[in-house]
């Protein structure tokens, strides 16, 4: 009886409030400082905490520790991008220090391929295959999952098109050219591209979901979609894109990624990656992120990419539109938000707090400048006349 009674004091008193919650709150306000966030406080951008526990499981457990515990409801917050924007202006991954998981896994990506091909369609579906329905009320119309252009653009639908225009022209897309578009998505680009420039494309994708829509959109179209990985490809373009694809690639594919790209691109041929891309070199993802939203995913960085490019093509042009993409997670959050009524009997509240945390980072890692979009155009080294490049 006496060792049940100990017992039972000793799981009431480290689930409340244990003495050093103070000393592990400190230090979470240490890591705060310069940030202008206060613990409690009450801006919109302050987190309020509700389980004591956070302050120790986030010094722990790091990302995985505040995104976990945030879709738990131990902590809450009414502004959450301007939150985690705070967080990344005070770069608070140098301040913090390393937890054992980002280590683990760190040292895991440099030992292994984490996007062999069966890895490759196993993160695709995880991430992509959540079910349509979620991502035609998050998207717009044409269900562009990657950043908009939204100079003159007056809602998602537009800034869409804009950066679909954008692309073709960088392309220099002519009627009768063949394209490849390698992570075709659920079917934009390829709709867009063949319906505006006449233009025969190969989409492919490891999502049968996406599959599907892109099928039944570019059905009067000459294009054509395949459950096709990158490697499988062996057919000359005249044009090979990838829209938001380099970051499933993976640090230890993008040599063959851009081996295939150099075998399958005619002479003459361009191609355009748009991609995000960090500012730093790394071998592994957001904790947080790789375990939720994709799994062995990674944002590639130019040093790693001008690497693979190396006696393969010219880096003809290079632009950033990060900033754009901040605007753009942010309307789809606020899309997602106002569908919830609709979604909410196919997921529950810890997904709908999942991926209001995951858009939330996402779109502050870019009003930070954290995280850009890159769009670079790659021609091979004997490729004849001038190319204009477009703004």
């Amino acid at each position: 009886m006496f060792l049940k009674l100990v017992l039972v004091l000793y799981i009431y008193y480290t689930n409340t409030i244990p003495l050093k919650t103070t000393i592990y709150q400190k230090k979470i306000e240490k890591l705060l400082e310069g940030s202008g966030l206060e613990i409690n406080g009450k801006k919109a951008c302050d987190p309020q905490i509700h389980n004591p526990r956070f302050f120790r499981r986030v010094l722990a457990e790091g990302s995985i520790g505040l995104g976990e515990s945030y879709m738990e409801k131990w902590w809450d917050c009414a502004q959450p991008d301007d939150f985690f924007h705070r967080l990344f202006s005070i770069d608070i991954e140098k301040k913090a220090k390393k937890v054992r998981n980002l280590r683990r896994l760190a040292v895991k990506a440099k030992l292994f391929n984490l996007q062999t091909k069966a890895r490759a369609k196993k993160s695709v579906i995880t991430h992509y295959d959540l079910g349509n329905e979620l991502y035609q009320k998050m998207l717009d119309p044409l269900m562009i999952y990657s950043c908009g252009f939204w100079e003159e653009a007056k809602n998602l639908a537009q800034a869409q098109e804009n950066k679909l225009s954008r692309l073709c022209k960088k392309l220099h897309l002519k009627p009768g050219q063949r394209v490849l578009d390698i992570g075709c998505g659920w079917g934009g680009f390829a709709f867009f591209a063949a319906k505006h420039y006449h233009v025969k494309v190969i989409g492919i994708t490891l999502s049968p979901e996406q599959k599907k829509i892109a099928e039944k959109k570019c059905k009067e179209l000459d294009v054509e979609i395949r459950l096709q990985d990158y490697r499988d490809v062996n057919e000359k373009f005249d044009r090979i894109i990838s829209i938001g694809m380099l970051e499933h690639v993976g640090h230890k594919n993008y040599a063959t990624y851009m081996e295939k790209i150099f075998q399958n691109l005619n002479q003459n041929g361009i191609c355009l990656l748009s991609f995000i891309g960090g500012n730093k070199t790394r071998h592994n993802t957001d904790p947080w992120i790789n375990k939720y939203i994709f799994p062995n995913g990674m944002i590639p960085s130019l040093a790693q990419l001008g690497k693979a490019i190396e006696n393969k093509f010219v880096l003809e042009d290079l632009q950033n539109i990060g900033l754009h993409y901040d605007k753009t997670i942010m309307t789809w959050k606020a899309n997602f938000k106002n569908a919830w009524d609709d979604l909410k009997e196919k997921y529950d509240e810890t997904f709908y707090r999942m991926w209001d945390f995951y858009l939330s980072c996402s779109a502050a890692s870019f009003r930070a400048r954290a995280l850009n979009l890159w769009e670079m155009i790659l021609l091979k080294p004997d490729f004849s006349g001038p190319y204009q490049a477009f703004r």
